[in-house]
């Protein structure tokens, strides 16, 4: 499926799916979550799942498997001590205890050329287990 779209090379590959759903979410805010996931085989990083603009931090953290590596962007909504509306998108490096060494080290060693497509990440998060992936 992922085959079916362009793709840009940035030191891995990473379908136009995944930039073109990231700039939906940061810029029309029609996706709460993004979810990417990585083609072992064919090397493609590709987008996994989407959370809906009415879905929480809570949903995307349901939404992530328990033995197995992914890549997450959150967009974070707030209101400042002034009372403006802000919004920071969130990195979010999961990579669970159960899952295999070999995708810890792919996700490990891809992370930075996909954060560098994702143009507007304010913060990153690295995760093994939900408990660790609190926005405070």
């Amino acid at each position: 499926m992922a085959m079916a779209f362009k793709m840009a090379t940035t030191g891995m590959w990473v379908t136009d799916e995944c930039k073109n759903s990231f700039m939906e979410m940061k810029w029309k805010k029609v996706h709460r979550y993004i979810v990417f996931k990585i083609d072992e085989k064919s090397r493609l990083v590709t987008v996994d799942k989407v959370g809906g603009p009415g879905e929480s931090y809570d949903d995307l953290a349901a939404s992530l498997p328990t033995d197995d590596c992914r890549y997450a962007v959150f967009d974070f909504d707030f209101v400042t001590v002034d009372n403006c509306r802000k919004s920071k998108i969130f990195f979010i490096a999961w990579s669970p205890t159960a899952s295999r060494i070999r995708a810890k080290m792919l996700y490990a060693t891809s992370k930075d050329g996909l954060r560098r497509v994702l143009d507007g990440i304010s913060y990153e998060v690295q995760a093994t287990d939900p408990t660790e992936m609190g926005i405070d």
